[in-house]
């Protein structure tokens, strides 16, 4: 698993602050003189007052990265003592009445995705109104102080494209095809734009249909056979390797697939060289220090970064890597 200079800070940060945040909860000291928290090591949950922390996010159907986004998150609120709701949907209009509906519901914390941001503007602004910290994950971090989040956890989608473009130059790669599944997702934009900025062959996007994979696999296919220069296919979710993979294979074409995000599919598909390498941004961490900080914050007013974004990627992972991940990955975690 190799990472760029930034992500590398980045990471270690991140891996400090999940060290911090159990410090915060395990038994021993002031905290268990005063009845306080209790961390995993004796098996038992915060002493806390029970909270509700919400999270809305953009999650197509059927897309794998937000399982592993709630494995996490439901991991801290088992050891937080919280109850964690989670509701998706795809559309900006729709993340903004979910959003509404859990402010309604006056919950202790919010966390929300910004990929749609100028959609959900409002409804967060409702939110911090009401006086409910809100911590945004995974996309449109740019935006998240101007929203009045308390911070943003996840990675930096334009160091991460970049990162992409210096490994496919590396590779010897030519003319790369960047597949764009959601129009207006502001992060999946960033990849595709950090991307070009660095490698020294060109970049074309492709916008697709992708809550409809069939229609995904034949976009693909079909711009495969049209242009029979590219040499190198990024997708920028972990469940659409697999149709540009179908799609390369029937369009007769060479070229190298790669893409953002994991899962046990693409782990095996990098051990059988049908991946070239992938961008883990380690959604686990991103639910799991939302939680967290959420607790952190309403029991303690700590604020996990001190303001600033807490990254959690990039970092490529190729074949070699496979052995380390696979049990991982199988059990929901990477």
């Amino acid at each position: 698993m190799r990472t760029t200079r930034t992500a590398a800070a980045a990471l270690l940060a991140a891996a400090a602050l999940t060290v911090t945040a159990a410090g915060c909860s395990s038994s021993g000291g002031k905290d268990a003189e005063d009845g306080g928290a209790r961390g995993q090591g004796g098996g038992t949950s915060a002493t806390t007052p029970r909270m509700t922390v919400a999270m809305v996010t953009h999650s197509g159907e059927g897309d794998t990265f937000w399982d592993i986004v709630q494995s996490g998150a439901e991991a801290a609120a088992a050891k937080d003592n919280v109850e964690f709701l989670y509701a998706a949907d795809k559309e900006g209009k729709g993340q903004a009445a979910l959003i509404d509906s859990y402010v309604a519901k006056k919950v202790d914390g919010l966390i929300v995705t910004l990929a749609k941001p100028e959609a959900v503007k409002a409804s967060v602004a409702k939110a911090v109104a009401a006086g409910i910290p809100v911590v945004t994950i995974n996309s449109g971090g740019q935006h998240s102080k101007a929203f009045g989040a308390i911070g943003h956890i996840g990675q930096d989608e334009a160091v991460a494209g970049e990162a992409v473009g210096e490994e496919l130059t590396e590779r010897g790669r030519k003319k790369a095809l960047c597949v764009i599944h959601e129009q207006g997702n502001v992060s999946l934009e960033e990849r595709c734009a950090g991307l070009a900025k660095t490698f020294d062959g060109t970049v074309e996007n492709l916008n697709v249909e992708g809550t409809n994979m069939p229609a995904t696999t034949s976009s693909v296919e079909a711009k495969l056979q049209s242009a029979k220069d590219i040499d190198a296919v990024v997708t920028l979710g972990a469940p659409f390797a697999a149709a540009s993979v179908k799609a390369a294979r029937s369009a007769g074409s060479r070229a190298e697939i790669d893409t953002f995000d994991l899962n046990a599919a693409v782990v095996a598909q990098l051990k059988a060289g049908q991946i070239g390498f992938a961008v883990d941004q380690q959604p686990y961490l991103q639910g799991y220090l939302a939680v967290d900080g959420l607790w952190l914050h309403g029991t303690n007013l700590n604020v996990i970064g001190g303001g600033r974004p807490v990254l959690t990627g990039p970092a490529l992972v190729t074949r070699k890597d496979v052995p380390v991940l696979e049990k991982l990955t199988a059990r929901g975690t990477r």
